[in-house]
């Protein structure tokens, strides 16, 4: 099982737990688990209604790709420890993350 933590707009958090090898993105996931995210584009990197914030583990999640980088310039509250959940795909690099969601609400 992978295991990492969410931060809700108001600030709760709540562990997930996801199967190995599930094939899913974080999106898909947050989507999956009832967490009120837009994700307008369905998980091409266009939206960012899936931003969220890093708050821990950024150093084991691979690098963002440059669809991902684009957007995230257009983001003014995107920070170095931004990303799209959408880009990130639920394996073991997420391991003992901390995930603050900060997109838009559905």
């Amino acid at each position: 099982m992978i295991n990492f933590v969410v931060e809700d707009r108001d600030g709760t958090r709540q562990p997930v737990e996801v199967p190995e090898g599930i094939g899913l993105n974080l999106m898909e996931v947050l989507k999956a688990s009832e967490y009120n995210i837009q994700a307008t584009c369905g998980g091409m990197a266009l939206c960012a209604t899936c931003h969220v914030q890093v708050l821990e583990g950024l150093d084991s999640l691979p690098p963002t790709n440059d669809a991902e980088l684009d957007i995230l310039d257009t983001l003014p509250s995107a920070g170095f420890d931004s990303r799209l959940a959408c880009q990130l795909r639920v394996d073991e690099t997420l391991e003992g993350a901390l995930f603050c969601i900060r997109g838009e609400a559905g």
